[in-house]
């Protein structure tokens, strides 16, 4: 489920192996040992070696605090702890460790107040990561002030401005991320900027750069994985289970792989091996978008109890990092139209979008509005949703749901055949529901 991922912000911040890279230089930290911000929402953030995210980021953070045991005064080490707890918060959806990273942050800044760009740019990680996109921007602007030759300050910048809907300006950093380190991190944010605007050969182009540079198992199942979703998401699924199974052969204990695996059964057919599979990921990372999809999945199959428990599930976790200073807007937004909390979806939406004017602010709005019965409203934001071109079955598909309530038959019938044809397997809750639709209004697929 896209909006429980935090959209699809996978660029936002960086992969765990940019953060391994400064903290795997040991007592040699330096400031240009940098890696990206991370982001647990965004997918494309989650990049672990074979022997699995926690063992691997896990062994990096230890090393990291005894080095600072010994040199206390080290505010880089302390930069690159900082931003590792940020990476941690995210790949195990525990957002306590984000407490951790302000502290480790902040006593960076303590030791070097001035010209310490490493911190700025974790701090800016850490807002990404808390969802205050303005707040990401401002520290990324500080960190590139202060060193116009830190990738990580430019991708935070492009990956706050991605989400604040400012793409011209977001394109431009990410662009300067690129020139400053082309790295995993980098090409990953340039495949997204290239996903966005649809341009999918190019955005396959980019991840296959970062396979090419990556140095590590780690860095190569992150990429892997994002070259087999643009595939799922083209509904190519042939190639998308190739580079799963690739993937996997890289990092065999990375999540991410595993959970595109169990959607590419569901697309399958392969319903029962498909939510065994989706099971064995959320018993070890129970993140919301995984949980919801399982629920969605246990839905189709008739059985209301289990999903219930995993929507319930998804409600807490949600309750959690908004307790822990994420605000979760919009990523509830879709949640809560798509299962049954159609006010609480719009007072979502609204919030969000006072800020995230991005297409998928503006899906989510749309999508809130015409669940409440007001589709003449929504349907300017939904035909906002794909203006940059976007080939997401999603946002098409609300699109023509929208024009269809409004009566407007040939724009839904246009629009709903869009979204089958990229890719008929979207979603397990929608693509039924997009195929009834279509047939109604006298098309078929």
């Amino acid at each position: 489920m896209r909006g429980l991922s935090v959209t699809r912000a996978r660029v936002i911040g960086a992969a765990v192996v940019g953060v391994l890279l400064v903290l795997g230089a040991g007592a040699a930290l330096q400031p240009r040992g940098d890696g990206s911000a991370a982001e647990s929402a965004g997918p494309r953030a989650r990049a672990v070696s074979q022997n699995g995210p926690g063992q691997d980021l896990g062994a990096a953070v230890k090393q990291a605090q005894e080095h600072l045991r010994k040199f206390p005064a080290d505010w880089s080490g302390w930069a690159g702890l900082g931003m590792a707890y940020v990476q941690q918060g995210r790949i195990t959806a525990d957002p306590a460790y984000y407490a951790q990273a302000e502290g480790a942050l902040q006593r960076s800044l303590k030791v070097r107040p001035k010209d310490n760009a490493l911190a700025l740019a974790g701090q800016g990680a850490l807002a990404a990561a808390r969802h205050d996109f303005p707040e990401a921007l401002r520290l990324g602007k500080l960190a590139a002030t202060a060193d116009p030759y830190l990738a990580t300050a430019h991708g935070v910048v492009g990956d706050a401005l991605i989400e604040l809907g400012r793409y011209d300006e977001a394109f431009q950093a990410i662009q300067r991320m690129v020139d400053a380190k082309p790295d995993t991190s980098s090409y990953s944010r340039a495949s997204y900027a290239w996903e966005l605007r649809g341009d999918t050969a190019k955005a396959k182009a980019a991840l296959e750069q970062a396979l090419a540079v990556s140095p590590s198992g780690a860095d190569a199942g992150f990429s892997l994985f994002y070259l087999a979703e643009l595939a799922f998401n083209a509904g190519d699924l042939k190639t998308a289970a190739a580079r799963y199974e690739e993937g996997t052969q890289r990092a065999a204990e990375y999540l991410p792989l595993k959970a595109g695996a169990a959607k590419l059964l569901a697309a399958q057919g392969k319903t029962k091996e498909a939510i065994a599979a989706y099971r064995a990921v959320v018993a070890r990372l129970p993140q919301a978008a995984y949980v919801s999809e399982l629920g969605d999945l246990l839905a189709a199959t008739g059985d209301k109890a289990g999903a219930e428990q995993q929507f319930a599930l998804v409600r807490a976790e949600q309750k959690l990092l908004a307790q822990n200073g994420v605000a979760t807007d919009l990523e509830l937004a879709l949640f809560d139209a798509d299962h049954g909390q159609p006010k609480a979806a719009l007072a979502s939406a609204e919030k969000a979008y006072q800020t995230r004017k991005s297409i998928f602010g503006a899906d989510a709005l749309a999508w809130a509005l015409h669940v409440n019965g007001r589709d003449a409203e929504a349907l300017g934001h939904a035909r906002d949703a794909v203006r940059l071109g976007a080939r997401n079955a999603l946002l098409y598909y609300h699109l023509g749901m929208i024009e269809a309530a409004l009566g407007q038959r040939d724009a839904a019938r246009t629009h709903l055949d869009q979204a089958l044809k990229i890719n008929p397997h979207f979603s397990v809750r929608h693509a039924p529901l997009a195929r009834t639709a279509l047939a109604a209004l006298g098309g078929g697929r």
